[in-house]
């Protein structure tokens, strides 16, 4: 009697434990806050693609690492923080803004403001050897020819 009475109660702590993590698992706002910080976060293997996307073994054992730190309470800066200790800034889709980092933000920016310079200069440039004709240095004979033609180019 004492065995089955031990049976039952080692049964049903056994259940609650499952039961508790397949209805957390399910709870509509665990899954929704492990669908945004997944989504944030990249596929060390896909690199393209994020966790939650990823169909790669490796992005599937960071899912069940997320899942874990999600039931033992863990706040989705503090997941970040373990994926970044491990994996470093990579992991993350949008780096903080560190020295380290600048150039990945600033980046873009100084292209286009370079680009941008360049064009303008090159602009001028052709704008002052197309105004820099010397129409006045042409001699009687070449205005005559140029005359003559375009007389000819306009009987046409």
């Amino acid at each position: 009697m004492r065995n089955i009475l031990l049976l039952c109660i080692f049964l049903t702590g056994f259940s609650t434990t499952v039961f508790a993590k397949t209805t957390s698992l399910e709870d509509p706002a665990i899954q929704d806050r492990f669908k945004a910080l997944t989504s944030q976060l990249r596929c060390l293997k896909c690199q393209n693609m994020t966790i939650y996307d990823s169909q790669a073994g490796l992005a599937d054992d960071l899912r069940k690492q997320i899942r874990e730190q999600m039931h033992e309470g863990k706040t989705d800066d503090q997941i970040v923080a373990y994926l970044v200790a491990r994996y470093g800034d990579f992991v993350r889709y949008k780096p903080p803004m560190e020295a380290k980092t600048v150039l990945l933000w600033v980046g873009p920016f100084l292209f286009m403001l370079i680009g941008g310079v360049m064009l303008v200069r090159y602009i001028k440039i052709r704008r002052n050897e197309a105004g820099n004709t010397d129409v006045e240095n042409i001699s009687e004979e070449e205005h005559l020819l140029a005359r003559k033609l375009l007389e000819e180019g306009g009987d046409k």
